[in-house]
């Protein structure tokens, strides 16, 4: 399975069918013991949506993707040795940090823009969606916490930014930690990132699970009793290729000197 999504990373497969680039895997065979997630690394829409309606200019913004997170993911699963599972699909089309289910798995409107491509469709198409899109990149996903975890000790670590205006209100944070039931992870992340005294570090901020921005890592990580923890940083932090690996290196040095609080590999 590893070794299929990075055939689909370069475009199909070895045997030259075309596939849909839906989950990219970087450093398959890394040996660290986190696997790193990034749902909203780009916003790449497939021709056959047309855009969604939306201009070049708005599939720019942080509505589409995350800005700078696939930067700072490459760089972290570089310093961990850490695969890294990301999706190569607009959260527009269909947001796979959402469970399919619910009404803004694909969004009618976000922050102040509405997404015309996304009005009145039908279940046929919603289900081609959830198929060609979020299915695959959650099976990438599951595949590499499988393996990570047949290898020893895992955790599951979510990498996203945030945009530092939303809705006319301005965002204070350099950094946000994310967590739900286990705080295994996050409480020494959030200790050893307030050391820096610059530093604007959000618990739970901008978001928290009760936005249901969770799913991802409940799904493949929290709910299989594995430590998980997601990070948020402000996407004017990762405008340049150094911002991104500044903060990259920042991020895994923090997570090789904490290292994982129990062994989670199966019994």
């Amino acid at each position: 399975m590893l070794e299929s999504l990075t055939e689909r990373a370069a475009g199909g497969t070895s045997d030259g069918e075309t596939q849909p680039e839906t989950a990219i895997l970087d450093n398959g065979r890394g040996m660290g013991a986190h696997v790193l997630v990034c749902e909203h690394a780009s916003n790449f829409v497939p021709a056959r949506y047309g855009q969604l309606g939306l201009s070049d200019a708005d599939l720019q913004r942080h509505i589409a993707w995350d800005p700078g997170a696939l930067g700072v993911a490459r760089v972290m699963a570089r310093e961990l040795d850490a695969p890294l599972v990301s999706c190569a699909v607009s959260r527009l089309v269909i947001d796979c940090n959402r469970d399919p289910s619910v009404f803004d798995a694909i969004t009618l409107k976000s922050e102040d823009t509405v997404i015309p491509g996304n009005a009145d469709l039908s279940e046929v198409e919603r289900a081609r969606r959830v198929s060609e899109v979020y299915e695959p990149f959650h099976a990438g996903v599951a595949a590499a916490v499988t393996a990570k975890r047949l290898a020893g000790p895992a955790a599951v670590i979510g990498i996203h930014s945030f945009t530092p205006v939303y809705n006319g209100t301005r965002r204070p944070w350099h950094v946000g930690i994310l967590f739900d039931r286990d705080e295994s992870l996050s409480a020494p992340m959030v200790a050893a990132l307030r050391e820096d005294s610059s530093l604007v570090v959000g618990v739970n901020e901008p978001y928290s699970p009760g936005d249901r921005v969770y799913h991802t890592l409940d799904r493949h990580g929290q709910s299989q009793g594995l430590p998980s923890v997601m990070i948020e940083i402000r996407n004017d932090l990762l405008a340049t290729p150094n911002q991104q690996e500044e903060w990259g290196t920042k991020l895994a040095s923090i997570l090789k000197r904490i290292g994982l609080p129990e062994d989670d590999s199966p019994k």
